[in-house]
């Protein structure tokens, strides 16, 4: 394990500081994790590591909870990020669009009703040159290496955790949210080239859907050995990706409701007496055009 790109309890070095990373937003450092959302609308947060990464082969392991009071509808989730450019905010999961590097998306966001072909929370990753949008109405399927997979982590009662491997140039992402100790591969894609000297990162947000955003710990592993050739100069190259994903239709997602559940049972009870008042109206009305109906025969 590199330390100086792993991030252990205990968290805090001097003062409120980390040694080696820093934080953005509404960041919360705990003793026993680092909240980078709360269950709150409209927050964003993210910590990011200050040392830059120039290992070639690599494994990262995110100890992570996701967990809030939605049942049915939450968001949006977070993002792994190795990146030119640290420590920016933005529409991303709480981090900068038309980055330059690598990102792995956990989808969290719920309220989706396009002709979408998977589930949620949804796992994926992006590579950009710095000229590509994450759109977040496709789930950024237009722009993903590849299929990504479904992963059911909200509110586990047990330990959460995520496999993201990058060894010759390919991509592998792997999950272990069963509690039995074994990654299981979400998918794996060949042909990603990514240069040395980026930074790390997790970022976070929720919007008028929400959830709480922890991680536990992050622990990179330097995975070159020995009998490695000798490798290129990968300094100054730009991330690339001989695989993408087909698009898919455009698709406005309709923005879910800010009402809560009492305020709805209230509107709905008004409106049943508003139509009870209507045709009891009705009805009076209907009976006196009868009764006078009855007086001009007789």
């Amino acid at each position: 394990m590199i330390r100086e790109h792993s991030l252990v309890k205990p968290y805090q070095g001097l003062g409120t500081s980390i040694p080696y990373w820093d934080f953005l937003g509404s960041t919360m450092v705990t003793n026993n994790y680092i909240r980078l959302t709360g269950d709150l609308q409209s927050q964003s947060g993210a910590i990011w590591n200050t040392v830059a990464c120039y290992l070639r082969h690599w494994e990262m392991q995110i100890h992570f909870k996701v967990h809030g009071r939605g049942r049915d509808l939450f968001g949006d989730g977070f993002a792994f990020w190795y990146v030119k450019e640290p420590m920016m905010g933005g529409d991303v999961f709480g981090s900068k669009d038309y980055f330059t590097g690598l990102a792995i998306i956990i989808d969290t966001y719920s309220n989706h009703n396009g002709p979408h072909n998977h589930g949620h929370p949804y796992i994926s990753a992006m590579v950009n040159n710095g000229t590509l949008h994450y759109d977040h109405d496709r789930d950024g399927t237009h722009t993903q290496l590849s299929s990504g997979c479904v992963a059911k982590f909200r509110n586990l009662e047990h330990d959460a955790y995520m496999s993201i491997k990058y060894a010759h140039d390919a991509l592998t992402v792997m999950t272990d949210i069963e509690n039995k100790g074994i990654f299981k591969e979400c998918f794996s894609v060949a042909g990603v080239k990514l240069p040395v000297g980026y930074y790390l990162g997790v970022s976070a947000a929720t919007g008028d859907l929400t959830d709480a955003h922890d991680i536990i710990s992050l622990k990179m592993f330097d995975l070159s050995t020995p009998d490695d050739d000798v490798l290129e100069n990968r300094e100054n190259i730009m991330p690339s990706a001989s695989f993408f994903e087909p698009p898919r239709d455009h698709i406005e997602d309709p923005k879910p409701s800010s009402l809560s559940t009492w305020k709805k049972i209230l509107l709905l009870i008004f409106g049943v007496i508003v139509i009870c008042g209507c045709v009891f109206i009705g009805g009076l009305f209907y009976t006196k055009q009868k009764e006078q109906q009855r007086k001009r025969f007789y």
